[in-house]
């Protein structure tokens, strides 16, 4: 059976009730009126994309953070439009419910507002994303209009911006000074005006956020902002225990999939060295008038 095969929950599939009703940039809209929270996590491959669709969350994100967790960089800097279009393409193949974002890496909107359109259209065209993210505040403001105004859903990212990690000097928490805040509120709103429909704040504190939260009127998704958000957002690896460093702050472990799958392979590489695996049962064989022949009969000529 072909594991891309996708079964209705009626007939016995595992599609949560929770994955019935597409989610769209006005879904993410509504529930905040409704003071709905949002739930958004990251995906990299099909498998994974699929299990998060299937579990009902809302917003799934093709993260630049790929450079880090599936690519092994230090940072998200050296991931490339190219790269991130095949991930994003796989990811697109599992889902059904969630709004698919896909993050435009570091250098494919820096140099042009041309270049900047040319590939955030790549996005949708080539890898059947439904918005990009970008990172910034008041700079960005006129390139997400024009991204709007091209029909380019945008998910904006202020705060603690990984693409910014050489010019911040590291991943430090933004936001902690009067000028700061204010600079921080004074990106939200430019954001908004500009058209876009959500806003990533990542790493400010919690008071800042549910400021930020408060006085706009689209939704925020927070990570490391505190639980005042309209959203949360976490990478997929973090909250699964797949990652090989101590866990930022905010970071809450839902499992040790790391520790399970290192104790799965060792069972594994046991079983094959002890040759236990595969066992008789796990094996196909030939009918029972053939074995004999399959040891004992004799050999075929060989042709010169």
């Amino acid at each position: 059976m072909s594991i891309t095969q996708f079964t209705p929950a009626a007939a016995g599939g595992t599609a949560s009730s929770h994955a019935s009703r597409k989610i769209t940039i006005h879904t993410l809209a509504e529930k905040k009126s409704l003071r709905q929270p949002i739930t958004c996590l990251t995906a990299y491959d099909y498998a994974t994309a699929r299990i998060l669709d299937e579990s009902g969350i809302d917003l799934i994100l093709v993260g630049d953070s790929l450079a880090m967790v599936m690519q092994g960089h230090e940072t998200t800097l050296p991931v490339t439009v190219d790269e991130m279009l095949l991930y994003t393409r796989g990811v697109r193949r599992a889902v059904r419910h969630a709004l698919l974002v896909a993050d435009m890496p570091y250098g494919s909107y820096h140099a042009s507002e041309a270049e900047a359109l040319a590939n955030a259209i790549r996005f949708l065209k080539e890898a059947g994303a439904e918005a990009v993210k970008i990172e910034g505040g008041i700079r960005r403001a006129p390139l997400v209009e024009r991204m709007v105004q091209a029909e380019i859903p945008v998910l904006g990212h202020i705060g603690l911006t990984p693409q910014s990690v050489h010019q911040m000097g590291g991943y430090k928490v933004q936001g902690r000074t009067q000028q700061a805040m204010d600079a921080l509120l004074a990106d939200a709103l430019a954001l908004e005006q500009a058209g876009a429909f959500a806003i990533v704040l990542e790493g400010v504190p919690r008071e800042l956020a549910a400021r930020i939260t408060a006085e706009l009127t689209i939704p925020t998704i927070g990570i490391g902002a505190g639980p005042d958000c309209d959203g949360q957002v976490l990478v997929l690896h973090d909250l699964a225990g797949m990652t090989f460093a101590p866990p930022a702050k905010f970071v809450r472990r839902y499992a040790s999939l790391g520790d399970s799958l290192r104790e799965a392979v060792a069972a594994y590489r046991h079983d094959v060295e002890a040759r236990t695996f595969p066992s008789d049962e796990e094996s196909y064989h030939l009918p029972t008038a053939l074995r004999e022949n399959a040891t004992t009969g004799p050999r075929p000529r060989r042709h010169a």
